[in-house]
């Protein structure tokens, strides 16, 4: 942040706050006015210049970097941060005028090595212009609004834009720092990777890779029997899976993940204890590090299910071990009350996956099998990246490489070029990656250019320093030694990235001598550090706003109150959410953007149905019953049982099982699935994966049964089953 008047100059520096060689001398009671009185919560950057004399200006320049969120048709987001959009409240608190006679210009330059075909926005756009014949470049002058008069509502600026072949690998180069030394983080160069490789929709109910381990801690185990039992039956063959109770012991039911048939189903379901009556010193922490120290297929992609009911004790730590091991499995993370949303949100974020909120008994299952849809995309399973430079030149990738891609990811990696290449006449440089996808090995081979160009601006290098101190910061305060804090301290002070360790500090000098005009009224004449730095806003509104949202209690924040970053780095970027509430009243504000740890609202992050969910409690029973006699390949005996819960007397079951079948289980499986979609208003969406492993069952036994089968089934049952749900 840079400020500039006809007397002076004011410039934001950062510094490490153990040392603070700077210190402002005055100020602060603006910074808490402001963070009392505002009336929206949040995080704003704060830098109080003082007051202007009429007829004189002062220009303010602000540069930040950001990794912009994608949508799942592969476009970038860019959303203009609500206090630089011209919501009139926030120009005129300590304004004397209810005018403000200035307007807003955004301008975006677009710049994209695969062109840039579409841009699209939630405000008027004009024209394209492309400034290269291939459409690598382009800008779009996108609106000028005038902020005079406060409206009474205003939505967010959002902006789309559309990339050649979003589901593509590419590979960009930024040259470093010509003032920085050679091997520095900035003054080497740096390639941003995109990995987004085309990956097909998988055939609900087929056989599918993947390894799923499921945390359940004992209010789950006590309360949720349910959810437990319809996650399991609707898993896939061809899987592997493990469960870990970790309040009871670090130890898994198996002692490695095992393959998914019937016998291991049933020796699990026997193993999972019905309570959690007899605790042992077991603790969620010691059984991530079970779990990662346990060596999973070959092939199969890990996904984690960790269920909260309360805040476990070693957050800290928590977050730093799943930051660790985050490129070799995702989590998917459920919290049951409100201190564990915070966590729960961290360590989703921080590895892919997602998190839910649940606070309705009866939404429960229906929210886990969501999730559990989520995780049965298919992935590219081990990816590697592999370069071909000339001799005396070398590649790191900060952070590492992803062991897996799921379906509709895109992930961005930061490698950096180290060394003098002997060759100067080798102009381009080859990464290639290499990843199985249905047991097929696939290659991409990508060109860069070693002698790449830049702007100054060193985006990439600033990006790639974000995302190396996300990485120290869990250790930072996990208590692993004074090196990580170390490191990420010299990482921030050198890229301008602010990090826990570090804050602002305004730093004013004096443009020319002026003896008749004040230069900043409210500063004294002599003052050359004035108070700069990020406010977190209390929000005297968000209580009847937000009547449900969640205050994470101060043992998450102990090791990060030094600053806000700790818990954006934690969460990445929680303002990518998928629904956002319009402003449709005068007496609502415009959503904030929940990028800390600090506020979550549980309405924001909680997924929700597509369709009106009815719950009924006996039928419930009824589809839990059911659920719980099917078999691990998605067949049903014909049995007593699966009568009892058909309401239709076994013998006339068996009696009107049609001649041309030959074993009972394809007659019973068909019952079944006719059964729920008689009631598919109450079990479409927790049925919907179990019906589906049905079905593919179903049509490798017997496609030519089928038909008659439903006919009959249809009588039986008095129901109207359509052939197009057993895919005839």
């Amino acid at each position: 942040m840079t400020a500039r008047s006809e007397d002076a100059k004011v410039h934001a520096v950062l510094q490490d706050e153990v040392q603070q060689p700077h210190e402002a001398t005055g100020g602060w009671e603006n910074l808490e006015y402001l963070r009392d009185q505002s009336e929206y919560p949040g995080e704003a950057f704060a830098c109080f210049l003082g007051t202007l004399s009429p007829g004189r200006e002062v220009v303010v320049t602000l540069r930040y970097v950001q990794e912009l969120p994608r949508e799942p048709d592969g476009a970038a987001r860019f959303v203009l941060s609500p206090t630089l959009n011209p919501y009139g409240t926030l120009y005129v608190w300590n304004c004397r005028t209810s005018k403000l006679h200035y307007s807003l210009l955004l301008t975006a330059s677009l710049q994209s090595p695969r062109g840039v075909v579409d841009v699209q926005a939630n405000f008027a756009l004009t024209p394209l212009i492309y400034t290269a014949q291939d459409h690598s470049t382009a800008q779009a002058p996108l609106l000028q609004v005038s902020l005079a008069g406060s409206p009474q509502c205003h939505h967010d600026l959002e902006l789309l834009v559309y990339y050649g072949d979003p589901t593509a690998v590419s590979a960009v180069v930024e040259k470093g720092d010509p003032e920085a030394p050679p091997g520095s983080l900035l003054g080497d160069p740096m390639v941003l990777v995109t990995l987004a490789p085309s990956i097909p929709e998988a055939v609900p109910g087929q056989r599918q890779s993947g390894e799923f381990i499921f945390l359940l801690n004992t209010t789950f185990l006590e309360h949720a029997q349910d959810s437990l039992l319809f996650l399991l039956k609707s898993l896939p063959l061809g899987c592997y899976f493990n469960i870990y109770c970790y309040e009871e012991t670090s130890v898994g039911i198996y002692s490695q993940s095992v393959e998914y048939t019937q016998d291991n189903l049933t020796e699990a379901m026997r193993r999972i204890p019905s309570t959690g009556s007899s605790l042992g010193d077991s603790n969620l922490l010691e059984t991530l590090r079970s779990v990662y120290n346990t060596p999973r297929p070959h092939r199969h992609p890990r996904q984690l299910f960790i269920f909260m009911a309360g805040l476990p004790p070693d957050v800290e730590a928590i977050a730093a071990e799943v930051c660790r091991h985050r490129n070799s499995h995702r989590c998917f993370s459920f919290c049951f009350s409100e201190d564990s949303a915070a966590l729960a949100m961290a360590l989703a974020k921080e590895t892919g996956g997602e998190a839910a909120y649940v606070s309705s008994d009866n939404r429960r299952s229906f929210v886990v099998l969501k999730c559990l849809k989520q995780a049965l995309k298919p992935a590219a399973e081990g990816v590697s990246l592999s370069w071909t430079l000339p001799r005396g030149l070398e590649v790191e990738v900060l952070g590492g490489t992803p062991q897996s891609i799921f379906q509709g990811q895109h992930n961005l990696l930061y490698a950096q070029i180290h060394g003098q290449a002997q060759d100067t006449t080798v102009a381009k440089g080859v990464m290639t990656l290499q990843y199985s996808l249905d047991g097929q090995d696939v290659t991409y081979t990508i060109e860069f250019p070693l002698c790449p160009q830049g702007d100054g601006r060193l985006a990439g290098h600033r990006l790639a320093a974000r995302c190396l101190m996300k990485r120290l910061l869990p250790e930072s305060v996990s208590g692993s030694g004074e090196e990580p804090r170390h490191r990420a301290v010299e990482i921030s002070l050198t890229s301008g990235i602010i990090c826990p360790f570090t804050s602002y500090v305004g730093v004013r000098t004096p443009q020319r001598v002026t003896w008749y005009q004040r230069p900043l009224a409210l500063l004294p004449p002599r003052q050359s550090l004035i108070p700069c730095q990020i406010v977190e806003l209390r929000g005297s509104r968000i209580s009847s706003c937000y009547p449900k949202s969640i205050w994470v209690p101060p043992g998450w924040l102990t090791a990060v109150r030094a600053s806000w970053l700790a818990l954006r780095q934690l969460t990445h970027d929680i303002a990518a959410l998928p629904q956002r509430r319009a402003c449709s009243k005068a007496c609502k504000p415009p959503p904030p953007l929940f990028s800390s740890l600090k506020y979550v609202d549980p309405m924001e992050f909680g997924l929700c149905s597509s369709t009106l969910w009815r719950w009924c409690p006996e039928a419930a029973a009824k589809c839990q019953e059911l659920v719980a006699l099917q078999n691990a390949d998605g067949s049903w005996a014909l049995s007593s049982g699966l009568a009892s819960v058909l309401e239709v007397d076994e013998d006339e079951i068996k009696g009107k099982m049609p001649d041309e079948v030959m074993e009972p289980s394809i007659w019973a499986t068909v019952m079944a699935v006719t059964w729920l979609h008689r009631h598919d208003e109450y079990y479409q969406d927790l049925c919907e994966l179990l019906e589906a492993k049905a079905v593919t069952w179903l049509c490798s036994q017997a496609v030519s049964q089928l038909d008659k089968c439903l006919e009959t089934a249809n009588t039986l049952l008095g129901s109207s089953v359509k052939p197009s749900v057993f895919r005839l």
